[in-house]
């Protein structure tokens, strides 16, 4: 059974214009490989409703698993949460379990809950809270969409409270192997090995040190005793 399928929605006109730059892709990834969930696709769109509703229907009807970051603090430009509300047809409005959640949080620290830190309890009707022990404003789960904060030790306190919920399949497993070979010199090669070992994939990532011309092999895939046949196939190639 093949293993489910997963897209990310990164959201935030700060990532497209370099003010700030995306760590959470990286880590939704190596946390989806040793999952068994492959990761498909990443999208990064602008803080445009009309962009945003687009990409997510298009990417829950495309994909098993769909995580989005970025768009749900207080500021007027966190828009993401009415934006997965208007792309799944329902209502949006301050929770009392989310309220809940960051009012016990505030009176510990002692600051204000405010009308604008109470916009991130305002949660899409028929949504399941993604709590996080960072800041305790919650993200959420409707469908197969989740919904995380943008602030990488954020998303990743999410990203922990997600993970059990989903199905996962068989983790994908990589090799490698230095070929001190231009990749003009390796491709008909490693042509001929893709076509032996179509249930891999199989990736060539040049470097250059000093005089020295050469690629990194890397096979991947899920089927340990393949995987080990197709490094044995290298090293016949390759030496």
């Amino acid at each position: 059974m093949p293993n489910p399928t997963a897209a990310m929605l990164v959201i935030g006109d700060e990532i497209l214009s370099g003010r700030t730059r995306d760590a959470n892709m990286a880590h939704l990834a190596q946390e989806f490989t040793a999952a068994g969930i492959d990761l498909k696709e990443a999208r990064v769109v602008s803080d445009d409703p009309a962009a945003i509703v687009a990409a997510v229907n298009a990417l829950r009807d495309a994909y098993d698993v769909v995580v989005t970051s970025g768009g749900i603090g207080p500021t007027h430009d966190d828009i993401t949460a009415d934006c997965i509300a208007e792309a799944f047809g329902v209502g949006i409005d301050v929770r009392e379990d989310a309220r809940a959640l960051m009012e016990a949080h505030y009176s510990k620290t002692g600051r204000e809950l405010n009308e604008a830190r109470l916009r991130m309890a305002r949660i899409p009707d028929g949504a399941t809270l993604i709590e996080n022990e960072v800041s305790a404003a919650p993200g959420f789960s409707i469908g197969n969409v989740h919904v995380m904060a943008g602030v990488p030790s954020v998303f990743q306190a999410m990203l922990r409270e997600v993970l059990p919920t989903l199905n996962g399949g068989q983790p994908l497993l990589s090799r490698s192997k230095r070929v001190e070979q231009a990749e003009g010199d390796i491709a008909g090669p490693l042509r001929v090995m893709a076509g032996e070992f179509t249930d891999l994939s199989i990736g060539s990532y040049p470097f250059s040190e000093g005089r020295i011309y050469g690629a990194n092999v890397v096979v991947r895939g899920t089927d340990e005793d393949r995987l080990d046949a197709a490094m044995a196939r290298l090293d016949e190639m390759f030496g």
